[in-house]
């Protein structure tokens, strides 16, 4: 089967990273696998080094780079908002509140998804809204299963404690009392991509008369519900 494309220098960098695939390669195993002349092979390894596309091990021999874990993530971030829109429908109609999807960006949190209540008062979190992760269930939820160096910088002059995120990775949700926003109160639970790495938040908000101060006994299982459909859509997808 012929796989060029016509454009010979594409075809060329796409046989170095199909090369390496496999693994580790030095440049002499890259000529093999390639059929490349040596100094294509080295010129296009390093250019796509260059574009983090291919790094170098321990020992100096080529592998896959980190931007291709980056691309693939996005397109996973994709299919995660496809299936977003009637998950989140179906929590809103089911609790009755506003149902967000978050993820974290940096040091905040953006709602990326949002199913809005119909009618009566209403927590609006437009879509493309910037949040803390300093408070709030799905910032919690974002930071609890963080590793222990990023957790740590993370509790720092957060409204939540590291022995609440204890519990939060116990229960496997979340909740907040006016933590964020005063008399606001929310439930969330993780969304989990095909290597169980926490990728989003799905929550509930709403007035806390209406949610009461133990939110979490009325709408954690209804968010655990809705994360779950998430996390399968993207297992299935990975």
């Amino acid at each position: 089967m012929d796989n060029s494309s016509g454009v010979g220098v594409l075809d060329k960098a796409a046989l170095v990273l199909s090369a390496l695939e496999s693994g580790p390669a030095t440049l002499a195993g890259l000529v093999a696998a390639t059929g490349l002349a040596r100094p294509t092979a080295h010129r296009l390894a390093v250019a796509l080094e260059h574009h983090r596309m291919v790094a170098r091990d321990m020992q100096g021999r080529f592998i896959l780079g980190p931007r291709l874990a980056e691309l693939a993530a996005a397109a996973g971030e994709d299919r995660l908002l496809a299936t977003a829109g009637p998950v989140l429908t179906h929590l809103r109609d089911v609790t009755g509140e506003s149902a967000q999807l978050y993820r974290r960006q940096g040091d905040m949190r953006i709602c990326v998804a949002a199913a809005e209540r119909l009618s009566g008062l209403r927590d609006t979190v437009p879509v493309g809204s910037t949040l803390t992760m300093k408070a709030g269930s799905s910032a919690q939820i974002l930071m609890a299963w963080e590793e222990p160096e990023r957790l740590h910088r993370g509790l720092q002059g957060a409204r939540f404690t590291a022995t609440a995120l204890s519990g939060v990775r116990r229960r496997g949700w979340a909740q907040s009392i006016g933590e964020r926003e005063p008399g606001v109160a929310s439930v969330s639970a993780p969304v989990r991509g095909p290597s169980n790495r926490v990728v989003a938040a799905v929550s509930v908000s709403g007035p806390i008369e209406r949610l009461t101060r133990h939110p979490g006994r009325m709408h954690a299982q209804a968010v655990i519900d809705a994360a779950g459909r998430l996390s399968d859509a993207l297992r299935r997808s990975g």
